[in-house]
């Protein structure tokens, strides 16, 4: 961690208020902190100057510098803390996982402007479980498609990825680019993206396998999203465990009324 003051480089150029627009000065400090950010001049975990002598600096009152920080702050990029040892933190703000519509993990990725990243851990066929066999309608002991990958996303991992598909239905598709999007692959080659699913979302600890692969220490808090997905026609074509980073995701989910949304809070 970084404490930075006010004369640092990484505070260099600092925004010119003095010229005639119709965006506010705290907007503008704002745009200005964010491009510091973005472009790694200020690291993440970075404290920032203290508030007075930071807007005295810039050359604005506290109470204009605090709703830039305030509007930072609501974006996930600053944490502001009380105490002798406070201050206002730089973070990385969680990446926002958008599930209404039944997006691909690419299309969230999109959702959240962030690049999507898909790193394949082994993918082949398996013999159908009773969960698996139950999900996709199949005979227990018959080939499925197994594809688990870790999902990226700001170069870091992101999620676990664990699915099955029936392999009848999709010959050919582990000889296909499995990094790419597997909801693509299913509608461009076979015409069997899925248009409707029932998700069941639900904590887990982190084993030591998925600890690994997400990086994260064993016994992390996980955010588990099981999938059923259907066609169109009503034909089962996937079934899914996609395990989340609660400290780098936060998921989300349109609802309202006259919307086809619905959620089911289940006892267990």
């Amino acid at each position: 961690m970084r404490t930075l003051a006010v004369d640092d480089e990484a505070l260099g150029g600092k925004p010119d208020l003095s010229s005639s627009t119709d965006e506010p000065s705290h907007v503008r400090i704002t745009a200005w902190l964010l491009d510091r950010i973005g472009t790694g001049r200020i690291r993440i975990d970075d404290k920032l100057p203290p508030e007075e002598e930071l807007a005295a600096s810039i050359g604005v009152s506290r109470m204009t510098l605090r709703q830039a920080l305030g509007s930072l702050e609501a974006q996930g990029w600053i944490e502001r803390r009380r105490g002798r040892s406070g201050g206002s933190f730089v973070r990385e703000p969680k990446v926002e996982v958008d599930l209404s519509g039944l997006p691909g993990f690419t299309e969230q990725m999109r959702r959240a402007n962030v690049r999507a990243g898909a790193r394949v851990v082994r993918a082949g066929l398996v013999e159908a479980a009773g969960e698996v066999a139950a999900a996709l309608e199949v005979a227990k002991g018959q080939p499925v498609i197994e594809i688990v990958r870790v999902r990226s996303a700001r170069r870091q991992p992101l999620a676990l990825e664990e699915t099955y598909l029936p392999a009848h239905l999709f010959p050919g598709l582990l000889e296909r680019n499995l990094s790419a999007s597997v909801y693509g692959l299913m509608r461009q080659h076979y015409d069997l993206a899925p248009q409707s699913a029932q998700e069941w979302l639900e904590p887990e600890i982190s084993s030591d396998e998925h600890a690994r692969l997400l990086e994260v220490a064993p016994g992390s808090a996980l955010m588990l999203v099981t999938r059923k997905a259907w066609t169109a026609s009503g034909l089962p074509v996937e079934f899914a465990y996609d395990r989340y980073r609660s400290d780098r995701t936060r998921i989300t989910l349109q609802t309202g009324l006259g919307t086809d949304t619905t959620i089911t809070v289940e006892p267990t």
